[in-house]
């Protein structure tokens, strides 16, 4: 596949920015967008020599209503984005025993409204042009509920099952949706946890949904070691998931 305007959110750093330069290689003009426009600046720099170019886009997605305007102007302006990519994310521990609001708060406003607005707002366009591609980044963890995880679980479940239901209203006008769940990937939002199983470098997880992104999967679970151990918890007994999950924890 090949895409002459792409959105990338969350660009500024992790698998955004490998997303950024995976596009931009291939001849892409891609719109990256963060709200560290000094780092998009570098990444612009960087990849002044590429087939595609880069173009730095100060957004905060944690603003619903101004990110849905912001994307369906973009989409106005350029003529049409084939690709839009809602990546940006956060991560953060939500211990029930000590639970804290505004962490929860933020994770809904960014991995739930955000993604949506930015999933979204494309859409009439593309529904007018009859062609276009929505792909969001969820998690493996949108498949089960997690010991201290219970924000980032839901709010990655939240993003997967939009991308399910919206692909069922717009597959057949010629509009592709493809929700990526990936297991855990060397970035600033991991930097900070213990040991990870499975872990991936970034550039391999880039290559890894840059190709299904332009097969244009449905879905698509990485490593398959973690699809595995997702489905087997998936498939147990609840009160022998609740003591792996603990033990996992």
């Amino acid at each position: 596949m090949s895409y002459q305007h792409a959105l990338i959110t969350g660009a500024s750093s992790g698998l955004g920015r490998g997303l950024a330069v995976w596009f931009a290689k291939k001849g892409t003009t891609v719109y990256a967008a963060a709200r560290r426009t000094a780092e998009l600046e570098k990444l612009r720099d960087e990849c002044k020599d590429f087939s595609g170019k880069i173009v730095p886009m100060s957004l905060d997605v944690s603003n619903g209503a101004a990110t849905f305007e912001t994307v369906q102007k973009l989409d106005e302006d350029c003529g049409g984005l084939d690709l839009v990519i809602a990546n940006a994310g956060i991560a953060g521990e939500t211990y029930g025993k000590r639970i804290d609001w505004p962490t929860i708060q933020r994770m809904i406003d960014v991995n739930c409204s955000g993604a949506a607005a930015t999933l979204t707002a494309p859409l009439s366009g593309m529904v007018k042009r009859g062609k276009g591609q929505v792909v969001g980044i969820s998690s493996l963890a949108a498949f089960n509920g997690l010991p201290r995880m219970a924000g980032y679980c839901a709010s990655k479940a939240y993003l997967a099952t939009f991308l399910e239901a919206l692909r069922l209203d717009v597959k057949r006008l010629g509009i592709s949706v493809c929700s990526i769940h990936p297991g855990f990937v060397k970035s600033e939002m991991t930097a900070k946890n213990g040991k990870m199983p499975f872990l991936l470098e970034t550039d391999d997880a880039v290559s890894r949904m840059g190709k299904a992104i332009e097969r244009r999967a449905e879905t698509f679970l990485f490593p398959w070691q973690m699809r595995a151990g997702v489905r087997m918890l998936q498939a147990l007994p609840k009160p022998l998931f609740e003591v792996v999950a603990h033990k996992m924890r």
